[in-house]
């Protein structure tokens, strides 16, 4: 049975899973790493991220379902093209195929502005959020994403207007890949809509396993 892996977006942390979880069938074999953990000590940076992410992904026996969230949903979409002997399946929840440089600017904008006690329940503290999305501005998967060979799913709340361009993108230039848009949903699905993701993760995982 493949390991499903569920990685969480930089505003939240491995347990924002946990409500999704709680819904699925099977809970045994899925495994959701804390991103600022995977850094062991290394510098907020995108490149040493998903370097201790695709270490991660590669030190699990077999292949993997890979589901991410927002910057979860950006480092899976980058190992799925790295590694597609290694992905079993893809979903992208919220997940923007390039980083929008407008929409960053006017966030870093308002994070300055913010105390760090704002940044706890976040992946990284306000630092770290600064310093790895500095390194993140570049990104843009534009012309990639249509070597993706897996199945692929992509979800995406129907209020979140930041990312449901990028979901239909993804979706149109994807071979094969499924939209799904959530009813009354925002981008953080995995706490708006948990039981919901979890019968369409059920279902996915059923029909792909």
């Amino acid at each position: 049975m493949a390991t499903k892996v569920f990685v969480h977006g930089s505003g939240h942390k491995a347990t924002s899973w946990d409500k999704t979880i709680s819904h699925m069938a099977s809970h045994e074999d899925i495994v959701c790493p804390n991103l600022s953990s995977l850094l062991e000590g290394k510098a907020a940076r995108y490149e040493n991220l998903y370097s201790s992410f695709a270490r991660y992904c590669n030190e699990i026996d077999g292949k993997i379902h890979l589901c991410g969230l927002s910057l979860g949903g950006i480092l899976a979409l980058n190992f799925a093209l790295d590694s597609p002997q290694k992905v079993k399946t893809l979903v992208l929840i919220g997940t923007p195929y390039k980083v929008p440089k407008a929409a960053f600017l006017f966030q870093n904008m308002i994070f300055r502005f913010l105390p760090e006690s704002v940044f706890e329940p976040m992946a990284f503290g306000k630092k770290d959020t600064f310093a790895l999305g500095n390194t993140m501005k570049a990104l843009d998967f534009t012309d990639r994403v249509k070597n993706i060979q897996c199945p692929t799913l992509i979800l995406c709340g129907k209020k979140d207007g930041a990312n449901i361009k990028s979901a239909r993108f993804l979706s149109q230039n994807i071979k094969g890949a499924e939209l799904k848009i959530l009813e009354g949903t925002g981008h953080v699905v995995n706490e708006e809509n948990p039981e919901i993701l979890a019968n369409i993760l059920t279902e996915y995982y059923s029909m792909n396993a």
